[in-house]
């Protein structure tokens, strides 16, 4: 299992992903984010390793990328777009947790 956290009010988040680990997700999270969790001892890997492209203009884009919303907007149940994910070396994306 897989999921992407991305958030600007981190209250919380270093405890939800601890959880998540323990239970075994990968997580991905980009830059703020990627920091705080880091600083708390959490396993995460960069979304920059899922893009093959680094952040850019001060962070405003980093996951506006096939290889992201590809892993989060395939529908399992079609194989076609599984097929689609695996031409595109793209692997599915199960949790999305993000904040405004």
């Amino acid at each position: 299992m897989r999921a992407l956290i991305s958030v600007s009010d981190k209250s919380g988040v270093v405890d939800f992903a601890r959880g998540l680990q323990e239970l075994g997700v990968e997580i991905f999270s980009t830059g703020g984010t990627k920091k705080s969790l880091e600083a708390a001892g959490v396993k995460i890997h960069s979304v920059s390793e899922l893009t093959g492209f680094p952040e850019i203009l001060d962070g405003r884009v980093k996951t506006l990328h096939p290889a992201v919303h590809g892993g989060i907007l395939a529908r399992r149940d079609l194989p076609q777009h599984l097929s689609e994910l695996t031409q595109n070396h793209i692997e599915p994306i199960d949790m999305v947790v993000v904040n405004l």
